[in-house]
């Protein structure tokens, strides 16, 4: 429509709509790029952090730098570097790390939680048995244990730091503690200081699983070297 001037009227919409032009000012939201200085700097963090743990792990584990570099095929060098943080951590060079050390690869590199409580089972085969842990590692750990029947010969008496636990979920379990010679049957359970010389195993043909607790001395000496002296089974008398 015209005015009096015969002129159509101005559109001051736009007009009124450059003024809030001023919202660009809203631009400063690109500060947030300094997220992604966080984000470099959780990174940097976390695999920093992955020396000071291999190493932490070595120590528990009683092993020596030529131990590992024997189990792991990377030479001492790496992994005195690994350790003191001068060599980046690559996943060529973790995952056999973390298949001695018997962790998930997360939690090797202190990966955060994703929030999923269940813990994800990797089993662990050494000297015939199997241990499947059931905790994180630190503090008391929790495997579930297979041993199956083996060859008949006598059995070796062993001993170790620490005290272990143990309950028998199938088959018979044959346990030698010093002079004594027990069986258990499903559902039964016993606890012994490791210092006693002991043996465990199949009482008859069939797997024997077990529930089994123990403490960082306990992993060391039955998932890593064999520890303690070895004794043999008093002998029955005829």
């Amino acid at each position: 429509m015209a005015d009096a001037t015969g002129q159509p009227p101005k559109d001051t919409t736009n007009t009124r709509n450059t003024e809030n032009t001023g919202n660009t000012g809203n631009t400063g939201n690109t500060g947030n790029t300094g997220n992604t200085e966080n984000t470099g700097n959780t990174k940097d963090g976390v695999l920093a952090a992955v020396g000071p743990r291999l190493r932490e792990l070595r120590r528990r584990h009683g092993m020596t730098l030529a131990e590992l570099a024997e189990r792991t095929g990377i030479n001492e060098s790496t992994l005195s570097r690994l350790e003191g943080g001068t060599r980046k951590p690559t996943l060529e060079l973790l995952l056999p790390l973390a298949e001695v050390h018997a962790v998930p690869l997360d939690e090797l590199v202190g990966a955060p939680r994703t929030g999923d409580p269940r813990i994800h089972l990797r089993p662990v085969t050494r000297d015939g048995l199997t241990y499947v842990p059931l905790s994180r590692p630190g503090g008391v750990q929790a495997h579930k244990l297979l041993i199956p029947p083996g060859p008949d010969t006598e059995p070796t008496l062993r001993t170790h730091e620490g005290f272990e636990w143990l309950y028998v979920l199938a088959g018979r379990l044959r346990l030698i503690l010093g002079e004594r010679t027990l069986v258990l049957k499903p559902g039964e359970a016993a606890e012994f200081d490791t210092h006693v010389p002991h043996w465990l195993g199949p009482d008859d043909h069939r797997t024997v699983e077990l529930l089994v607790l123990f403490g960082h001395q306990g992993e060391r000496a039955h998932l890593r070297a064999r520890q303690g002296p070895e004794r043999r089974p008093p002998e029955k008398s005829p």
